[in-house]
């Protein structure tokens, strides 16, 4: 393996879906309400996610060995749970993950100044959340997912990044616009939640309290449960209500992949391995969903 693919590793670079899915989304959305787009603010969007994105990943990585959490973690299943591993290999020094996580957060910021300057303060304010809501879901002192909220601090971070596109793009926020983010805002953190199921034996040894550690395993599968098919809910309650196009709902037809994610869930709830379909399927579901409700709406513009 070079060098070049232990960092794409240690970046954790094929999640990066899960930011740049609602930045494409929210542009859809205003590409329908207005059939303009500005390229420059779109592009600075997008790398300023990606920045934050990858900031937050790296020091995760960091953080939880930094706690000893990867280090005793036996039941990780690559590359949905326990980290890039790389650290604990000795193959990148933790030092130079760290700095590479300040790296990726200075480029963010710089990134984010142009985007104030461009498209007014608020911005800072959807900067500031993802910030804090990446870098320290790990990191002291706040350390979110030791907390047992973590999950729903980044779902929240990862529902503004939609939020945050339309405004910089339309200098103002919809209903529409909240009514789509949610969706995905859900699925991200169904995705944080049955990534922990595999972590948490490790995660409770070393005082990391995540929603899954502390409802425990069997009780957790109802909640990934209930915020996959919660994400659906927005766009049906929309589109009745004649606030999005009825070319959204085509989204639903990720619903069986959700299900099948749950069953799954259910049955093998405490056993890694067989557990890791259901990891892979509500990514896909994330992935899927963000992709068809942003065709939907350059079709239905």
């Amino acid at each position: 393996m070079t060098s070049f693919q232990y960092w794409l590793k240690e970046l954790r670079s094929e999640f990066l879906t899960g930011s740049i899915t609602p930045v494409l989304l929210s542009t859809a959305l205003v590409w329908y309400e207005t059939e303009t787009w500005n390229p420059l603010l779109f592009t600075l969007t997008l790398l300023g996610v990606i920045f934050l994105h990858l900031g937050a990943n790296t020091a995760n990585d960091y953080f939880d060995h930094l706690s000893g959490n990867d280090i005793v973690n036996t039941e990780y299943v690559r590359p949905f749970t326990g980290g890039s591993r790389l650290i604990q290999r000795k193959l990148i020094p933790p030092g130079t993950v760290l700095a590479t996580s300040l790296l990726f957060l200075a480029a963010a910021l710089i990134v984010g100044i142009f985007l104030v300057a461009s498209a007014g303060a608020p911005i800072l304010l959807f900067g500031i959340i993802g910030i804090i809501s990446g870098y320290f879901y790990t990191a002291p002192p706040f350390k979110f997912s030791h907390r047992g909220f973590g999950e729903f601090v980044v779902g929240l971070g990862f529902g503004l990044i939609g939020i945050g596109t339309y405004f910089v793009q339309a200098g103002t926020v919809s209903v529409p616009c909240v009514l789509v983010s949610l969706p995905l805002a859900f699925l991200i953190t169904s995705i944080i939640v049955i990534n922990e199921f595999q972590d948490s034996k490790a995660d409770s040894s070393t005082g990391k309290k995540t929603v899954v550690v502390r409802l425990g395993k069997k009780r957790a599968v109802y909640l990934f449960a209930a915020l996959t098919t919660a994400s659906y809910i927005p766009i049906i309650i929309g589109t009745v209500g004649g606030i999005l196009p009825p070319l959204t709902l085509t989204s639903l037809v990720t619903l069986p992949i959700g299900l099948k994610a749950i069953l799954i869930a259910r049955k093998f709830y405490d056993e890694p391995r067989n557990l890791t379909p259901a990891n892979g399927l509500a990514i896909l579901n994330h992935i899927l969903t963000g992709i068809i409700l942003t065709i939907a709406y350059f079709i239905a513009a």
